[in-house]
């Protein structure tokens, strides 16, 4: 972790006592607030998420959530995320437990793969001298590349709907891939998980690394995707995308 957050070791410190599930005051210390507004000066929009309670539950207390602890807070998260360091400070402050998410497809795009095709993924480019950019991975088996946008408001024309994350046109060309763009999101490490033994969504390559075409990973991820499903069929688990 670059030395530009705080540095590697006390941060790392804050960090883990944070995800561990610590109370609000220590939670609310630099460690997380740091990463948040570095997210936010980068240009990644954020927003207040739910996060992990009792008993592996949600703290949105819906009955039977679907994605406890990984969705936003509000209904209107798309309007509300933003960059605004006060703003993001209010926030990070006054719901000490929260998670964020951040909306992709306004300045960044993130390309979500299960975490073995990833980490395969990342190893090739790196020795390939591809920049990668900030990489995440997620104890739920799961490794996002964070990418700029293929499209901006000002030019509507090239935006597209996040299509790979619900819907890919063929499972063959897109094995295991989804592409977070514009209407999608993702949790914003640091996040915590519900479950034991500090389970997270955490930086692998953080934010001091710039955001890269998403076309030069692309091919590289769905080959790794691929391998990686030809192996699930292999152990006669059948593939899981979700």
């Amino acid at each position: 972790m670059s030395a530009e957050f705080g540095g590697p070791i006390g941060l790392r410190g804050r960090l883990t006592r944070w995800l561990r599930g610590s109370g609000p005051t220590e939670a609310a210390d630099g460690g997380r607030e740091a990463l948040l507004l570095a997210a936010a000066a980068a240009g990644l929009p954020l927003a207040p998420a739910a996060h992990p309670a009792a008993d592996y539950r949600c703290s949105c207390d819906r009955v039977g959530c679907p994605t406890p602890a990984r969705h936003p807070i509000s209904f209107a998260w798309q309007t509300q995320s933003t960059t605004d360091r006060a703003q993001i400070e209010r926030w990070a402050r006054h719901q000490p437990q929260a998670n964020f998410i951040t909306a992709t497809g306004m300045t960044h795009d993130v390309l979500d793969v299960p975490l073995e095709a990833g980490r395969e993924a990342l190893d090739r480019l790196l020795d390939s001298g591809v920049e990668v950019g900030p990489v995440a991975e997620s104890d739920d088996g799961r490794m996002l590349f964070f990418t700029l946008t293929r499209g901006t408001p000002e030019d509507e024309d090239e935006w597209w709907p996040c299509e790979l994350d619900c819907h890919p046109e063929t499972m063959d060309e897109h094995p295991g891939l989804r592409w977070h763009c514009r209407g999608s999101y993702v949790l914003m490490p640091p996040a915590r998980l519900p479950g034991d033994h500090g389970r997270s969504v955490r930086w692998v390559r953080g934010l001091e690394h710039a955001l890269p075409d998403p076309l030069t990973l692309l091919e590289v991820l769905t080959d790794a995707c691929a391998r990686h499903g030809d192996r699930q069929d292999r152990a006669g688990t059948g593939w899981q995308r979700f």
